[in-house]
């Protein structure tokens, strides 16, 4: 039998992130990655597998080719001890015309939290499902800890039902983030939408900047130098699941899977922040990182 600990790491976004997903025939030129099958935003494994060990090699932890596996020109040797998921979206910061920003998220995506926190042997994810009711003369429904008849989310009018079964789910997912005073932030800014809602929010209400590039002497664009970038925003809010084998290293790998999971978990994050994605020069990517394990399981192999 092969062990294993698993952990969810959740990422709270302190800075715009770009994970990019290379050039696109559309108007933004640099968009992020996003799932295929749903277009939700998300930050693909390989790019937070690559976060870490960078963030491994920059803090000195020991052992890092047995936890990440070799170097890209030995890969065929030995695997990584640690597996590394996709970062996926959980709650995404969406500007509203009535108010503060909210955190609007849909019940398709609490499932999948509860499904993957199911795979990993996680508690505490266990709170009763919401749905959101059909729209009522034309406008869409929502449902929040408390009531408003008009909220706007971008430029889209909804109608917010209270519901106050939310708290269970609130209290579940607030301890994602590693930010002080989040819970009690979400609380006033929580907004559950439809799957269908959110599918098009999620698309179209991520942030899209222009740059351009300047011919020092005469302060004039370079020609062909413009170019849109797409970011997730600062609060986004996503989780990634890790599952830590043996060492698979021959030799003189020597580390548990207890042992590989506390290395890339507390040791890695005795400072609780990682930073991923592109453009780091400029400061984005940044994230504060909260970690939930699972401390004991077996797994085939």
């Amino acid at each position: 039998m092969q062990m294993t600990t698993t952990a969810l790491l959740g990422l709270h976004a302190e800075t715009s992130i770009h994970a990019g997903a290379g050039a696109a025939l559309d108007v933004v030129d640099l968009p992020i990655q996003r799932e295929a099958h749903t277009g939700w935003p998300c930050i693909f494994g390989s790019a937070v597998k690559g976060a870490l060990r960078a963030a491994a090699t920059a803090r000195k932890l020991p052992k890092i080719e047995v936890i990440f596996g070799p170097e890209n020109g030995n890969s065929s040797d030995y695997g990584g001890a640690l597996l590394v998921g996709d970062a996926r979206l959980l709650l995404l910061p969406v500007r509203s015309l009535t108010g503060h920003f909210k955190w609007v998220t849909c019940p398709a995506v609490l499932r999948r939290l509860q499904r993957d926190a199911e795979r990993v042997g996680l508690s505490g994810f266990t709170f009763q499902m919401p749905d959101v009711g059909p729209a009522q003369n034309g406008v869409p429904r929502a449902k929040a800890l408390a009531a408003d008849s008009a909220l706007y989310l971008e430029e889209y009018k909804f109608a917010v039902d209270a519901d106050p079964a939310l708290s269970s789910v609130i209290t579940a997912i607030a301890g994602l983030s590693g930010v002080s005073g989040f819970a009690q932030d979400l609380q006033r800014q929580f907004v559950l939408v439809s799957d269908e809602d959110f599918a098009i929010i999620s698309r179209y209400a991520t942030p899209v900047t222009p740059h351009v590039a300047l011919d020092s002497k005469p302060k004039r664009v370079r020609t062909g130098a413009l170019w849109y970038e797409e970011t997730l925003p600062p609060e986004t809010l996503l989780y990634v699941s890790l599952i830590a084998n043996d060492a698979r290293k021959p030799g003189n790998g020597g580390m548990t899977a207890a042992e590989v999971l506390k290395a890339a978990t507390d040791e890695l994050f005795k400072k609780p922040y990682l930073q991923v994605g592109g453009n780091e020069t400029v400061g984005m990517g940044w994230c504060k990182i909260a970690v939930h394990i699972q401390q004991n399981g077996t797994m085939g192999g």
